[in-house]
């Protein structure tokens, strides 16, 4: 039981699941609906667990070449294809079917919209292009905006922004991963920009992504999503991430670095998804 557990990569999920609560509060002017929410959360939760069976059915085989994800249950072969594919399929039927009795169909619309994202585009172009992280960040991003469009049912400007933060978030948090996880990336011969464009590149971009992200998260206050408490925090939360980033063009181990790199990645998206709820 455990190993199909770990074949929906829970901490995916819960990344994803603590971004769209982010998403459902800032939309919850008028009170918080906590059946909605929960609904809200199983159903996407249901549909991005499918997803990430889908992926690892795709890279069943480049996992096996990854010593981080060598020993998932397909890559090992303890789960045969038809089995996980099956359990993708009723977990993402489920997950869509709650969505669209208990949300909107917007939300389900966006939610299915990010899964084809995730599943279909991304899951095959990362094997050719160092632009699949572009692709993944939309995936990624979609999350906040199904918690969003679940309480307003439309599309507007705090959709947007919500969908661009977290765009300009996964980048320089997905560029993280690739630096400390170059060699791995090279043995499954997937192109990330490390590889293809050399670390200096990758370090360049991460920064002036980090910079687009703080620009991206102030825009909410501006147009009046969010309070002056929420700036402060949110720009400081952005300005220490920067910070560190700089400091990766002087950095002596590259790995240790990214490592940092990534764990205030996570830091930053919690600190400004409970932001959201304040």
């Amino acid at each position: 039981m455990r190993t199909y557990y770990m074949l929906t990569k829970p901490g995916i999920i819960m990344g994803n699941l603590i971004t769209t609560a982010g998403g459902f509060a800032l939309a919850c002017r008028a009170g918080f609906n906590f059946f909605l929410f929960f609904e809200m959360l199983v159903g996407l939760g249901f549909v991005i667990a499918s997803a990430c069976i889908c992926n690892n059915y795709i890279d069943r085989y480049a996992d096996q070449k990854m010593e981080r994800t060598k020993n998932r249950g397909l890559a090992k072969g303890s789960i045969s294809p038809f089995k996980a594919l099956s359990l993708a399929f009723v977990l993402g039927l489920s997950g869509l079917t709650i969505l669209a009795i208990f949300t909107n169909l917007l939300a389900t619309l966006v939610a299915f919209l990010g899964f084809l994202i995730y599943v279909v585009v991304y899951s095959y172009v990362k094997y050719f292009s160092d632009c699949a992280t572009l692709l993944g960040s939309i995936s990624g991003a979609v999350p906040p905006v199904v918690g969003y469009v679940a309480v307003s049912n439309r599309l507007d400007m705090g959709t947007l922004l919500l969908f661009l933060i977290l765009v300009l978030w996964q980048m320089p948090h997905f560029y993280s991963i690739a630096l400390y996880r170059q060699d791995e990336y090279a043995a499954a011969s997937i192109p990330v920009l490390p590889i293809t464009k050399g670390v200096y590149v990758t370090k360049v971009q991460m920064v002036a992504y980090i910079i687009a992200f703080m620009a991206a998260t102030a825009m909410l206050t501006v147009l009046g999503y969010t309070g002056y408490a929420y700036l402060v925090i949110a720009t400081l939360l952005g300005s220490t991430w920067l910070a560190l980033s700089f400091k990766g063009f002087k950095a002596k181990d590259d790995k240790r670095w990214a490592r940092k790199m990534f764990a205030l990645s996570l830091v930053t998206i919690v600190g400004f998804s409970i932001l959201l709820a304040t």
